[in-house]
């Protein structure tokens, strides 16, 4: 098991990300407002995992917050590495892991190097959609849901 780290939003494509201490999360706007939460195309809210984003920096040899990332939750003690298709509940909500969040051009436009220290092993987290909304705030615990858990819940 894990716990939530950190929340941020951004308002519109290249805003600054905003942090916040909870957010509701909801199938409209995603996490908060978030511009990205608009969208239902597997990329409705992203997850990084603190361990992850640290071995990115050590390879980089810098120390940035993890909003350079542009992700919308820091998480600890998860590894999101091939988890697509898992389902993880976040405080109150749960998503399915749609994919690998794969680092873009826009790493690099913020720190040089930043795309390639994100690549290897999903270091730059995954890319989820939502099944249930809820509300997200730090230090609640994060975990991937079984099979017989899922069906208790609703889903099938």
């Amino acid at each position: 098991m894990g716990n939530v780290l950190g929340i941020s939003t951004r308002i519109k494509s290249k805003a600054p990300m905003e942090l916040f201490a909870s957010a509701n999360v909801s199938f409209n706007h995603g996490v908060g407002d978030d511009s990205r939460g608009l969208k239902r195309n597997g990329r409705q809210i992203t997850i990084m995992s603190k361990e992850a984003w640290e071995d990115a920096l050590s390879d980089l040899g810098k120390d940035l917050h993890w909003t350079t990332r542009r992700a919308n939750i820091l998480v600890e003690g998860i590894d999101l590495e091939n988890t697509t298709g898992e389902v993880l509940k976040v405080g109150s909500f749960l998503v399915e892991i749609t994919g690998e969040l794969n680092p873009c051009h826009r790493m690099d436009e913020q720190e040089a190097g930043l795309t390639k220290a994100l690549t290897p092993n999903w270091r730059g987290g995954v890319t989820c959609k939502l099944l249930r909304e809820g509300i997200v705030s730090e230090n609640d615990s994060v975990t991937f849901m079984d099979k017989a858990s899922l069906v208790s819940e609703g889903f099938s």
